[in-house]
């Protein structure tokens, strides 16, 4: 069941489109020009170059800035983690010296 609907075991792995409110079941895609196997590598690295070129890509600022975020929190975890490390060992290596 998907969100509480049953769906037929044979529309599991099948990509649907809505067939419209005369049909209960949805209608399959069938293989379109340029949807199917790719035969040819140069129609492929186009489509890849399309489709890279609709990314909306960071600026050199907001990249450097979250670099620098980045590196912050990587500092900030780290001097932390320390400061708890260092407090168990001292902790631990007291209640240890009791015992002698």
């Amino acid at each position: 069941m998907a969100r509480g609907l049953p769906v037929s075991r044979r529309d599991v792995f099948v990509r649907t489109l809505d067939a419209g409110p005369e049909s209960g079941e949805p209608k399959a895609l069938h293989n379109q020009p340029g949807q199917g196997p790719m035969a040819n590598p140069f129609e492929f690295i186009q489509q890849v170059r399309s489709e890279a070129s609709k990314v909306t890509w960071p600026t050199r600022r907001e990249t450097l800035i979250t670099t620098g975020l980045v590196i912050a929190m990587v500092i900030v975890a780290s001097l932390f983690f320390i400061a708890v490390d260092q407090s168990i060992r001292i902790g631990l290596g007291f209640i240890m010296s009791i015992g002698r």
